[in-house]
């Protein structure tokens, strides 16, 4: 077995661990979601400090051990750090990290979900699109290319610019998805269109939706 890989990705989460450890999931493209242990990055002045925090998307140095990687160094392109200021934005991004959590398995490849993440993080940060059409995109899309996006049904009263724009979201490339707005009762409808996928796909609760719920009905 190869003692050192190098992969590309981003921190979902983290958690203390030992005294000064930390455990990070990262969401790679080629390995999927893999575990890691990032030793002494707790520490005052330590190299890896900062470097594993979630939404940190770069690339990563492991050392392959017998059960576990470690993490060794990582090098970070985008901190995301907009976040760290912007309360409402942090809440989506963290919804988006955990439904990637949910759907990426280990040791499975899934570059187009991870190329939607990074994407729709970008968008969050934008003022030009609103964060709850982020989210619709992220969610269908995400749905799309997981092979569980049903479409939507002649038999489904839909008004025609929501159709256009379901038809937008699953067949644009991801590099150009988030480039269109929508009227505030397309928006509505997209939404409600949304959540009923969520409800018949995502099979437990999640989290972050707590506090994004929260944020939405404001």
């Amino acid at each position: 077995m190869e003692d050192f890989v190098t992969v590309r990705g981003i921190i979902l989460k983290h958690a203390p661990t030992a005294d000064y450890d930390w455990v990070v999931t990262i969401f790679t493209s080629d390995r999927g979601k893999i575990t890691a242990f990032a030793r002494g990055a707790r520490k005052p002045g330590s190299k890896l400090s900062g470097l594993v925090e979630p939404f940190c998307f770069g690339t990563f140095k492991l050392f392959v051990g017998k059960n576990s990687y470690s993490l060794i160094e990582a090098d970070i392109e985008n901190y995301f750090e907009g976040f760290r200021q912007d309360l409402e934005g942090a809440c989506y991004g963290t919804f988006f990290l955990e439904m990637a959590s949910y759907y990426t398995r280990e040791n499975v490849e899934d570059v187009d979900l991870l190329n939607l993440l990074y994407m729709s993080l970008k968008a969050l940060l934008k003022e030009n699109i609103k964060n709850r059409l982020v989210r619709c995109i992220f969610e269908i899309r995400a749905l799309q290319i997981e092979g569980e996006y049903p479409g939507a049904s002649n038999e489904q009263r839909l008004l025609e610019d929501t159709r256009y724009a379901l038809e937008f979201i699953t067949k644009t490339p991801i590099n150009r998805l988030f480039s269109f707005s929508l009227s505030s009762e397309v928006l509505a409808e997209l939404d409600r269109f949304t959540l009923e996928l969520r409800k018949k796909f995502i099979d437990r609760p999640l989290k972050s939706l707590e506090m994004l719920s929260a944020i939405e009905k404001e």
